[in-house]
């Protein structure tokens, strides 16, 4: 037990030590925090419903709101499966477009719009002691309506209405954690890596934090995240994250 203890804090503090090399680089900062209700309807039923709030451009900016339910059955003492609905409502990122010598063209500045999320899960858990591995599998399905934007025409000089197609997309969330419980003590720390899968690689997220249970039904969790992207998704760049939540569970 003592190896496996120190192989789990070895591998916290090397996570740790990647994470603070990758900051220095020129990367975004944001604030991500959620509050959760958790509910055990019996012995394999549970419901849940969460809410959050993210910031970007060095937490300068909202980022955006949203709004999930879920409920996850237990097939079996190890194996979990849910399914949840998340309402996003987005700050989305402006852009510029130039003609070839260099001039402007248009201008679409920030604006704010729906998208909506639909995601199934199954995880699966194993303990070595006061070790917790667990792997989760996510398919997630996420669909933009169609909406208008209000771009600058540098050529006209004027405001015009600009229709933002709608799109939806599916991708796999694959989620890797370790967790340690530290006996006789209410603050278990973890760490994990999950990888965005579309057509490829899309983004990775990189986490090392620590849950501290205040009391039997009160949960804080804080955590630091750094996101490498591959792909242009969801408009985010790679970014650094102070991770705040706060679950209720009754």
């Amino acid at each position: 037990m003592y190896i496996i203890r120190r192989i789990t804090l070895s591998c916290i503090l090397l996570l740790a030590t990647t994470l603070a090399v990758c900051a220095q680089e020129e990367n975004d900062f944001g604030i991500w925090t959620s509050v959760a209700v958790e509910k055990k309807i019996d012995k394999k039923w549970s419901a849940e419903a969460e809410a959050g709030l993210r910031s970007r451009n060095d937490s300068r900016t909202l980022d955006r709101w949203s709004f999930g339910m879920a409920t996850d059955y237990k097939l079996l003492q190890w194996l979990t499966a849910s399914a949840g609905y998340v309402l996003l409502y987005d700050n989305n990122v402006e852009k510029i477009s130039c003609h070839e010598d260099g001039t402007f063209n248009n201008w679409r500045p920030s604006y704010w719009g729906l998208r909506h999320r639909f995601n199934v899960s199954l995880t699966g858990k194993y303990s070595f002691g006061d070790l917790q591995l667990s792997l989760r599998e996510r398919w997630q399905y996420t669909c933009s309506p169609e909406q208008e934007a209000d771009r600058f025409d540098f050529d006209n000089m004027e405001w015009e209405k600009k229709t933002v197609g709608g799109k939806c997309r599916s991708i796999l969330r694959s989620r890797l954690q370790a967790e340690y419980n530290i006996p006789k003590c209410k603050v278990d720390p973890y760490v994990s890596v999950e990888l965005f899968n579309g057509m490829a690689l899309q983004k990775v997220r990189y986490t090392v934090g620590a849950d501290w249970k205040i009391r039997k039904k009160h949960v804080v969790g804080v955590g630091y995240r750094y996101q490498t992207v591959n792909e242009d998704d969801d408009n985010e760049p790679d970014c650094h994250v102070l991770d705040i939540s706060y679950k209720y569970k009754f």
